[in-house]
Formats: C-alpha cells, structure tokens, sequence
C-alpha cells in the first residue's frame, strides 16, 4: 500500500511538472514550482507569510524612524544599523509579494530578465547584509577594545572605504553570478524547483557543465563566509575577553547575553545561507519542499529578528522609541485637553 501510495505521489508531481512545462516552453519565461510536496495545499502558506512580511516593513521601518529622528543616535553604530534595516526591507520585497501572488492566484510566471534581475537584488543585498554585519562586529570591537582610537578610526572615511570595499566585493561576484547564466546553453526545463530565482536553482536547469558555476558557488562562500564568520568571531571573542575582564556580576551576564545573541543570530543567517547556497553545488541530499522553506527562512527570518536585536533590545534605541511614543501620547492628550475646552466654552 505504502509503495502504490508513493508511486501515485510521484505520478502527480511528475504531472503537475509536465503541465506547467507546456503551459511554456520558452526559454524567455519561467515557472516557479515552490513546496512541490504540499503543492495543493499552497494557498495556506499565504498568512504565515503575508504575516512575516508585514512584520519585516513595520519593524524595520519603525526602526529607522526612531534612528533619523533622534539626534543621539546619528553615529557609526546606529548607521550601520540603518544600513541593516534599509536591506531587511528590500530582500524580502524582491521575493515575499511575488511569492504571495503565486500562493493565492498561481501567477508563477517570471521572465527571464525579471528572473536574474531577482537574483541579482537578493544576492547582491544578502552579500551586502554581510558586510554590514561585519562592519557592526568591527565597530563594537573598535569601541571596546580600542575606546580612545574610536573617533579616528570610525570616520567618514572609513564609510567611504567601507563603502566601496562593499561595491567592488559584492558587485563583481554577483554581476559574475548573472553573467554565468546557465540558461545560455538552452534546456527544455523552465520549472525552477524554488519560489523565486536562485543562482543554483537556476544551475540545476542547465544541460551542459556547470562545473563553472559550482566553483563560482564555492568562491561566494569562501568570501562571504569564510572570511566574515572568522573575522566576526574573533571580534565577539576578543569583546567578551574585554568586557568580563573589567565588568562584574550582572553587567558580565548582561554582556555575555548580548555579543551571545548577535552572534547566534549571525550564525543562523550564515549557516541557512550557506547550506542552501550550496546544497546543489555539492549534491547535498535535502528534500526539496526543506530547501526551500531553508531558502526563504533564510531570506526572511534575519530580516524580521534583526529589528529586535539590533533594535527593541538596545537600551538607546528602546529609550529613544519610548520618548518619542511619550511625546506623542502628550500631544494627543493637549489636543483632546483643547478640544473638550474650546466645546465647553462654545455651550456656554
């Protein structure tokens, strides 16, 4: 029973794969074939996801309110962490709408050009992402470590250099990315096993050797990964030596809970990131429904918590939201003061 069960399984994915492939066969024009597996049941992802979004735009909207409206929080620290909220909103809003349309109305057709348009936004700013977390991992350790350079090293030059290290290494590895096209050699697939345009998602389409894109693949991880994991680490590690050298009791605790949920956070983001990046680079077996929630998460969860992190459970920043939601309240409670005694002076 079990195995006539599987069989019927497999017939009616292989089905609904040969249906979307004829439904377009041009090389021009994609169709997205996310969570194969639950595939009739795709509507119902729609809230879950819908729900991450909206909190994704409003938590990190909110959080670069509070920044550009507190005077107190317009340094290299709180920058950055600006930088980090501007590119948790446009990552997902390159894949969650399209995503969501796709769930309610089966629109999962993409073009070619919008197709690699899309992978170059969500690489190129997940690639920037790591930058900044790098660069958030060497201001606090400038800050802490080396209190009295602080000014000198973290300037407007450093942005600058910051800046264009950020260009050159992002924007020549994705622009390589896009230029590896395996659609160039053509295939009579056109269903991407995702539910938006990934580079080895993309790969896996192609007839001929990808033995160029696979070492791409690996260079991209090398870079983003290797480098900034083992920077960032040593950065975290030489605070925590500082600050539980010099700090005692709750403040030790304060300190190791904190560089400890950065870098938890930190290491989730790389880690998801780098198993779906190269789960089809190196033929890791994972089910592909997996991969995919794998691949979204990764797009989405850092995106939502990030806010939190680096935002809600900052003290500058809370006390910064907190007085600005004070002030708001007071000048409701003026107007309505003023309203009540201009009606009560009207009647008399």
């Amino acid at each position: 029973m079990m195995r006539n069960s599987l069989g019927c399984k497999d017939y009616i994915q292989s089905a609904m794969i040969e249906e979307l492939q004829e439904a377009n066969i041009s090389h021009t024009k994609f169709l997205f074939m996310g969570f194969p597996e639950i595939y009739k049941y795709r509507r119902l992802l729609f809230l879950p996801f819908f729900v991450s979004y909206i909190l994704v735009v409003l938590g990190n909207s909110l959080l670069l309110f509070v920044i550009r409206n507190t005077e107190s929080l317009h340094s290299p620290m709180y920058i950055l962490v600006s930088a980090l909220a501007v590119v948790d909103i446009i990552v997902p809003t390159a894949i969650i709408p399209a995503m969501l349309l796709g769930f309610l109305f089966d629109l999962n057709e993409i073009s070619l050009t919008g197709c690699l348009t899309q992978m170059f936004v969500t690489h190129f700013f997940s690639s920037v992402e790591f930058t900044i977390l790098l660069a958030m991992a060497l201001d606090r350790f400038v800050a802490i470590c080396k209190p009295l350079h602080y000014t000198e090293i973290m300037n407007s030059d450093m942005f600058m250099k910051l800046l264009i290290f950020t260009l050159i290494r992002s924007g020549t590895i994705m622009f390589a990315l896009v230029a590896l096209d395996p659609q160039k050699d053509k295939s009579e697939a056109n269903v991407i096993h995702h539910c938006y345009c990934d580079h080895m998602a993309l790969v896996s389409l192609a007839c001929d050797s990808i033995s160029t894109n696979n070492a791409m693949g690996l260079v991209v991880i090398i870079c983003f990964v290797g480098i900034d994991i083992s920077v960032i680490f040593f950065s975290y590690v030489k605070i925590l030596h500082v600050v539980l050298g010099a700090a005692a009791g709750e403040d030790r605790w304060k300190a190791f809970h904190t560089c400890g949920t950065h870098l938890m956070v930190m290491m989730c983001f790389y880690f998801v990131g780098s198993i779906t990046f190269l789960s089809r680079n190196l033929h890791i077996p994972i089910p592909v429904d997996v991969n995919t929630f794998l691949g979204v998460t990764y797009m989405v969860f850092p995106a939502s918590i990030n806010s939190i992190i680096y935002g809600v459970r900052t003290k500058e920043i809370r006390n910064a939201l907190l007085k600005i939601f004070k002030i708001n309240i007071n000048k409701v409670s003026i107007v309505k003061v003023s309203t009540i005694k201009c009606l009560e002076i009207h009647s008399i």
